[in-house]
């Protein structure tokens, strides 16, 4: 018989392993340095003159021309290539590789390995962090953590909390909600994709169990979406005492919450409720983006996902929201720019590994609205600050990400060209000579 005592000491263990952060690590080397570098700091508009970088461990440790390790340290010659933080994405899905059919009837297994092999490709493109805004890849964090399966440093929302009707909706027109007698749990909800909630109360419970999974900020479907099953583009989602049930939730674990807007009301009704962060707010006005940049909210936007050609199998309801979406994109990203409003970038890719390949054409495509400087910004040091508005629930804290300062992380590209100069070295990954994350090579051409 199992004493009390022995009861309480193995829940005690299983408590702690439940408790074990993120961050415990495969160990990087001892030290790296790089010579003979032009550094791009991830926040100003020029290259600094040839230095060296000092890496130890996890993080930067020395940022000049004297920086200089033991003759045994390992060194790699930048031969003036210009070396910079490792890339953001603010905005992706690595669970959902397939078309909605396929992800929602396959074996999680097959899922699984699927988001791993992606995961992989990402940090191999050259972005080294990146924020998952809808998905069950917790555990997938967990095992790139662990060093088990490269892959990029990840934030994650868990799943995205959805009304009934709202953009999470998956389910035929034949399932009840379960409110109504349908079943209890959906595919979209077991995959972590959606977690349904309707009415205040449900919409905490929803919150609280992102948190329980190890969410790092929460996820709210606001508004209607251009892929949307029920949901037209013109609609606002949950009612203001839902958003900002939301919201408080967040604020009470410490972090945020964003939301998912196009139009302009669902988008000023999301500010109005608390949110930091807009996911896509392609067809705001300027009142709402004065009041945007009033309260220091987010923007994170994407380019790619509207500029590509309207999928086949679109139905003409989406294709017409695809292109409202598209037409509002030029005038928000001037509106934004104009007004000095915090823009993220993000691609928001899904379904096809294919499309998920073209990740880094996001940077040249937004060259109508912004700067080579500006660009890089927005891809590095800019997300890293939206990066930091998890605060506590951050499961990364030896340092900030998007940034080549000492005690960063050591998250590094080493780039054949300059790339304020000429973004399109940013177009292929062939051009990344080396490609660091968290003090560990990952790929080296200069070896």
């Amino acid at each position: 018989m199992i004493t009390k005592r022995a009861f309480l000491s193995s829940l005690a263990s299983t408590t702690a392993l439940a408790l074990v952060p993120a961050r415990v690590r495969a160990q990087a080397p001892d030290a790296t340095l790089f010579t003979n570098v032009r550094v791009y700091d991830g926040m100003s508009d020029e290259l600094t003159e040839l230095t060296n970088v000092l890496v130890e461990g996890e993080v930067i440790k020395d940022v000049s021309p004297a920086a200089d390790a033991a003759q045994e340290v390992p060194r790699i010659d930048g031969d003036g290539r210009t070396l910079m933080p490792g890339l953001l994405d603010m905005h992706v899905h690595l669970q959902w590789n397939q078309d909605p059919a396929g992800f929602l009837t396959a074996r999680p297994d097959y899922i699984a390995a699927l988001a791993l092999s992606e995961s992989e490709a990402t940090l191999m493109r050259g972005f080294t962090s990146v924020r998952d805004t809808g998905g069950g890849i917790l555990g997938l964090a967990r095992a790139i953590d662990e060093g088990l399966h490269p892959g990029p440093r990840i934030q994650a929302s868990n799943a995205a909390i959805s009304m009934t009707a709202g953009h999470g909706d998956l389910r035929p027109r034949s399932v009840r909600p379960r409110a109504f007698g349908g079943p209890p749990f959906t595919e979209a909800e077991r995959l972590g994709i959606t977690l349904f909630a309707d009415g205040v109360p449900e919409v905490l419970a929803a919150a609280r169990e992102q948190f329980r999974q190890g969410a790092h900020f929460i996820k709210v479907f606001s508004g209607g979406a251009v892929t949307g099953l029920y949901d037209p583009l013109d609609i606002n989602e949950f009612s203001p005492a839902e958003l900002e049930a939301a919201v408080d939730e967040a604020k009470r674990w410490n972090t945020y919450a964003t939301s998912h807007a196009y139009m302009d009301t669902s988008v000023r009704a999301a500010i109005e409720a608390g949110y930091q962060c807009i996911e896509h707010c392609n067809l705001m006005t300027p009142e709402s983006m004065e009041l945007a940049v009033e309260k220091g909210v987010w923007l994170s936007t994407q380019v790619g996902f509207f500029a590509a050609d309207i999928p086949a199998g679109f139905s003409p309801a989406q294709a017409e929201r695809q292109q409202m979406a598209f037409d509002g994109l030029d005038a928000m990203l001037r509106l934004a720019r104009e007004s000095g409003a915090k823009i993220a970038l993000g691609t928001d890719f899904v379904g096809s590994r294919e499309t998920k390949a073209t990740q880094l054409e996001e940077l040249q495509l937004r060259t109508p609205w912004f700067s080579n400087a500006e660009i890089l910004r927005q891809a590095t040091g800019l997300n890293g600050q939206l990066w930091d508005l998890t605060g506590p629930r951050n499961p990364y804290q030896a340092g900030p990400v998007g940034v080549i300062q000492p005690g960063a992380y050591a998250d590094i590209l080493l780039v054949d060209g300059d790339p304020i100069a000429d973004l399109t070295v940013m177009a292929s990954a062939d051009n990344f000579d080396v490609i660091m994350k968290n003090g560990k090579v990952h790929k080296n051409n200069l070896a």
